[in-house]
């Protein structure tokens, strides 16, 4: 059974990408505004990630449909993705020196069953007190303007981090290990593409 990721994210591609899961990518047309009212962020970040993943689907004769939502909690507000360069740098600001929680809901859709899994993670981070210029060159970059909480461990924002209490990838984006229960229970195999590298690389070797 194929799986289809319902982003556009080059990180959760790239994560796919190397644990070996064969996968296209169908990007959802929903545009996330206000977040869900009245849910915890958690289940926020499930429902939003469920409907991405229902909007594919509903487009589809066959395949399941791998829906993600990431959000960057500090102090009980929602930390989104930057709209300028002065919002990523005032959350940077906000998150220098201090602990946050970064959130992926995840969500898997039945194209054809429209059977549904979902799950969450959360991981906890610590981030060193950044000085001005530190904020101002990183911004410059541009690096942060795609992502929540304005920074991407990924990237140079990891000498930012001082630890994290939690799974990494959920940070990057997409929690591997949840994924891998999740597709289980979707009757996919995560390692079933391993084989076929496996013998590519030996007819290689041969």
């Amino acid at each position: 059974m194929k799986l289809v990721l319902a982003s556009a994210s080059p990180r959760r591609a790239a994560l796919l990408q190397q644990v070996g899961i064969p996968y296209q990518v169908i990007e959802s047309d929903l545009r996330v505004g206000a977040r869900l009212e009245g849910l915890a962020p958690a289940e926020a970040a499930v429902g939003l990630a469920l409907q991405k993943a229902q909007r594919v689907a509903d487009g589809l004769q066959e395949g399941v449909v791998l829906g993600a939502d990431t959000i960057v909690l500090h102090r009980g507000e929602i930390l989104g993705k930057p709209v300028d360069r002065d919002d990523a740098c005032r959350m940077l600001r906000r998150l220098s020196g201090e602990r946050h929680l970064v959130i992926t809901g995840m969500a898997l859709v039945d194209a054809r069953t429209k059977d549904c899994e979902s799950c969450f993670a959360e991981t906890r981070v610590w981030m060193r007190a950044l000085e001005p210029e530190m904020i101002e060159l990183y911004v410059a970059t541009g690096e942060p303007m795609d992502k929540a909480g304005a920074y991407g461990i990924q990237g140079k924002a990891a000498v930012f981090v001082e630890k994290i209490e939690g799974c990494y990838f959920n940070v990057v984006g997409l929690p591997l290990y949840q994924l891998s229960l999740l597709l289980s229970r979707m009757g996919i195999k995560p390692w079933s593409g391993w084989r076929e590298s496996y013998d590519r690389g030996a007819t290689a070797d041969d």
